[in-house]
C-alpha cells in the first residue's frame, strides 16, 4: 500500500510590526513633537522680550539725550533741569520734569522729552506711537509724518517713563553745579506679567 505523505506549508519567517509597537511609536512621535512646538514657542517669546527690552532702553536713551542737548543749546536755565511742574515760557525757573511716573508721550512746545507739557492734546505732544517697518521690511510712512498702514506702528501704553533729578552729593554736601539723572522706564513683557525696570543713570553738569 503507498504512503501518502502529509503536505506541510514551508515555515514563513516574515513577521510585521505588532500593535504594541505601532502604539509605543506614536508615543515617542508625539512627544518629539511636542518638544518641539515648546521649543518654537520659547523662541517666539524670547523674540518678543529682546524687542520690548530693547524699546525701553531707546525710550530712556530718548529722555537723556534729550536733557543733555537741552542743557547743551542753553534752551533753559539750569535750575530748570530738575524735577517740578513748572512750564518752559512761562515764565518760571524752577523745575521741568515732573517726579511721578508718567506716559510716554512726544516732546511738546519745548521740544524736550519728559517734560510737563508732553502729554497736552494739539499738533505738538500727545502719545507717542512708535513706527516699525511692515510686512516689507521698509519704514514707508513719510518722515515726520504720522504712522500708517502698512508701517507696524506700536502703541508705547505698556511703558512709563520716570526721571528724577537731585544734586549729587560729595561728601555728604550737595553740589548744586552737578545733579545725578536716573531714568527708570517700567514695563511688561508677554511672558512676564510683573513689572520689568530698565534704568539708565548719569551725572549732568551745569558748565557745557
Amino acid at each position: 500500500m503507498a504512503k501518502i505523505s502529509q503536505l506541510r506549508p514551508a515555515a514563513n519567517f516574515e513577521s510585521g510590526f505588532s500593535l504594541l509597537e505601532v502604539m509605543f511609536s506614536m508615543v515617542i512621535m508625539t512627544v518629539g513633537l511636542v518638544s518641539l512646538l515648546a521649543v518654537m514657542g520659547i523662541a517666539m517669546a524670547s523674540t518678543q522680550t529682546s524687542e520690548t527690552n530693547a524699546i525701553a532702553k531707546r525710550l530712556a536713551n530718548e529722555a537723556m539725550e534729550s536733557i543733555l542737548t537741552a542743557r547743551e543749546t542753553a534752551n533753559v536755565q539750569w535750575s530748570m533741569i530738575n524735577n517740578g511742574t513748572c512750564v518752559v515760557g512761562s515764565g518760571c525757573t524752577t523745575g521741568i520734569f515732573p517726579a511721578p511716573a508718567q506716559p510716554i508721550c512726544l516732546p511738546g512746545v519745548d521740544g524736550i522729552v519728559g517734560t510737563t507739557d508732553d502729554c497736552t492734546v494739539g499738533p505738538n505732544g500727545g502719545p507717542q506711537i512708535l513706527d516699525m517697518p511692515g510686512p516689507s521690511g521698509i519704514v514707508q510712512s513719510p518722515a515726520g509724518g504720522p504712522c500708517a498702514a502698512p508701517d507696524n506702528c506700536l502703541q508705547l501704553t505698556n511703558y512709563t517713563r520716570t526721571i528724577a533729578i537731585a544734586p549729587f552729593v560729595v561728601g555728604g554736601v550737595p553740589d548744586s553745579n552737578l545733579n545725578s539723572v536716573t531714568i527708570t522706564v517700567t514695563y511688561t513683557t508677554p511672558q512676564l506679567k510683573v513689572p520689568q525696570n530698565y534704568v539708565l543713570t548719569t551725572l549732568v553738569s551745569q558748565y557745557r
